[in-house]
């Protein structure tokens, strides 16, 4: 099983990361500059909330950019990072602590057609489809996680690449090391 990442995968984790780290720093500017998106309603738990997914997303986005190996980051999603996601989208959409009319005021003027057409029942819908997927996402990861430890527990030990050929390509390198490099009989 090969644990390793294309390029263009870690690119796509990569930029994951940075949107989030921008996306972090687009609601905190809601936040400090009190625009009206987040209302009476986001208070601390919800805080920990929202802010709490959007690293999640960032740290799963990080793990495959930054580390290349995708069970690192599969490891996170199964344990946690799907779950907490999907809990977390649940309760923002039952609070629903924001108010998508304000939604473009952090931007320049020139850029707020961008994002000002997005409403809250838009938001809504695409809530609930976050839900959907990360709980799809958490049994999708679960399942491959399972079977992805089941093929590598089924792997042939590996053998020692200097002696591919001798007497000794039947052991492992483990069992080598334990006889000295020397193999039964000799």
């Amino acid at each position: 099983m090969n644990d390793t990442m294309e390029y263009s995968e870690r690119v796509g984790g990569t930029v994951i990361f940075v949107l989030g780290v921008l996306g972090v720093l687009y609601f905190v500017a809601h936040q400090i500059w009190s625009t009206g998106f987040f209302t009476a309603k986001f208070s601390t738990l919800e805080m920990i909330l929202f802010y709490g997914y959007l690293i999640a997303v960032m740290v799963s986005g990080a793990l495959y950019g930054l580390f290349g190996r995708k069970h690192l980051s599969r490891y996170f999603d199964v344990f946690g990072g799907m779950m907490f996601a999907a809990v977390a989208i649940t309760w923002l959409l039952m609070v629903f602590p924001f108010d998508f009319a304000y939604f473009a005021d952090v931007l320049p003027d020139f850029l707020r057609f961008l994002v000002q057409w997005f409403s809250n029942d838009i938001a809504r819908v695409l809530m609930v489809l976050g839900i959907l997927v990360h709980l799809v996402g958490q049994v999708w990861m679960g399942l491959l996680f399972m079977f992805v430890r089941k093929a590598r527990a089924r792997e042939s030990p590996k053998k020692s690449s200097y002696n591919q050929g001798t007497s000794q390509q039947n052991l492992t390198i483990s069992e080598q090391i334990k006889n000295g490099g020397r193999v039964y009989g000799e």
